[in-house]
């Protein structure tokens, strides 16, 4: 039997623990996420982290947990009440909702301050960098963001026309002279030629194709500010070849098992630089020696030893910074080797591209240079398409654009 005077109290007894039992079931997902949050804002790993949306009412009852988690990993929380809008989320996601901004440094809450402040004041043409501002402090890599604004806005990048293989195209005084030495002394297989070009494939969808400065828009006199890079793990058999052929060289073999990469480098015919190369396992190396794990040597006509898997075209900047950008949001492609003074991403299966700082790198950077990327898109059209809406005319001209360092890539 219950007693009378003590039933207000057993009501509030038995309503605390049905919110206690609500609260508890409700809660563990976006505990779960908070903490996971919490832990990697204090190992270091994000700038700062945002726990998921919540009414007001929830969050006060959450705000307990946060305290707790706040304590375990030795981190700050903000409760913020109107979230900034950027292309990396739907504004219906917290719109009308609170938003806990969990932080260790008080540095970067104000970095979300000032962000939130220049967002306000900022034109709409100033949203996708404002954008990657948010995603960089949420610590987010480049390729990441990029896929939030695909989701979230018009922004797309190359990636998303279909990377299918890269061509690099060196121009010839003597067109003939550079055929035989591709075909004869490197052993490449050719795949096409007419009186102006020549088609090799290296490996895989990595191509070299030659043409001839006559008729083109080139005088031959330009400097290179490029060099190629031949991947493969035979580089004694290489050297030994390249010796017999008599084959100039201008740095010789270099191995060191310490190292991140051995090899050496000849010249061709008219003055280009191909440095035959191998990578081995380090730090530097984490993302790229599975990648290249992955692929099949591809055996030229001097024999099975005598092999490539990949290439890397290494192009040379005054100014690196610019161009890294430029390399990730712009053509979306992801890093995957960092050497401080050069940096390698990935363009398709067997082919790479390589920045090259000029204070460092084997060639010197110069504004016209002969050599040019080409790019081969499953969706050229639209890749078109996309850049008569975003790039000026000064880069672009039907489907080819100049770059930061004005090397002129085609698709």
């Amino acid at each position: 039997m219950i007693n009378y005077k003590l039933r207000p109290l057993f009501y509030f007894l038995i309503l605390d623990l049905i919110l206690f039992s609500c609260q508890s079931r409700s809660f563990q997902k976006e505990s779960g996420q908070v903490e996971s949050f919490a832990e990697m804002v204090a190992a270091g790993v994000k700038p700062i982290a945002l726990g998921p949306p919540m009414n007001s009412a929830e969050m006060d009852l959450f705000m307990p947990e946060m305290e707790r988690l706040a304590e375990k990993y030795q981190v700050q929380y903000y409760r913020e009440s109107a979230l900034i809008q950027t292309d990396l989320f739907p504004t219906a996601a917290s719109e009308g909702k609170e938003v806990l901004i969990i932080y260790q440094n008080p540095i970067f809450l104000q970095s979300y301050q000032n962000l939130k402040s220049d967002l306000e004041s900022n034109s709409v043409e100033d949203k996708e960098d404002l954008s990657r501002r948010f995603g960089r402090l949420l610590g987010y890599p480049v390729w990441k963001i990029n896929e939030l604004l695909e989701a979230n806005s018009t922004f797309r990048d190359l990636e998303d026309f279909g990377i299918q293989g890269q061509e690099l195209s060196f121009y010839y005084r003597d067109l003939d002279r550079a055929k035989s030495f591709y075909q004869n002394k490197l052993g490449l297989n050719l795949l096409a030629e007419n009186e102006d070009s020549a088609t090799f494939q290296i490996a895989g969808d990595s191509r070299l194709v030659l043409k001839s400065v006559s008729g083109s828009t080139y005088s031959g006199q330009e400097n290179k500010s490029v060099a190629l890079a031949l991947l493969t793990d035979n580089l004694e058999a290489w050297y030994a070849h390249v010796q017999e052929e008599k084959i100039p060289i201008k740095y010789t073999l270099k191995q060191n098992p310490e190292d991140a990469h051995d090899g050496f480098v000849a010249i061709d015919p008219e003055g280009y630089l191909l440095e035959f190369e191998m990578f081995r396992q380090h730090p530097e190396n984490e993302v790229l020696m599975p990648e290249l794990q992955r692929l099949e040597p591809k055996a030229t006509s001097l024999g099975e030893e005598l092999n490539f898997y990949a290439t890397v075209t290494w192009l040379y900047y005054e100014d690196m910074l610019p161009m890294e950008n430029f390399m990730m949001e712009n053509l979306g492609l992801k890093l995957s080797a960092d050497q401080g003074w050069a940096k390698i991403y990935r363009v398709s299966e067997n082919s790479y591209l390589g920045l090259v700082d000029e204070k460092r790198g084997m060639n010197s950077f110069s504004e016209e240079k002969l050599v040019e990327v080409k790019f081969d898109l499953q969706d050229p059209q639209a890749w078109e398409e996309y850049l008569k809406n975003t790039l000026g005319d000064s880069v672009r001209t039907e489907r080819t654009f100049r770059d930061l360092g004005r090397y002129l890539f085609r698709f």
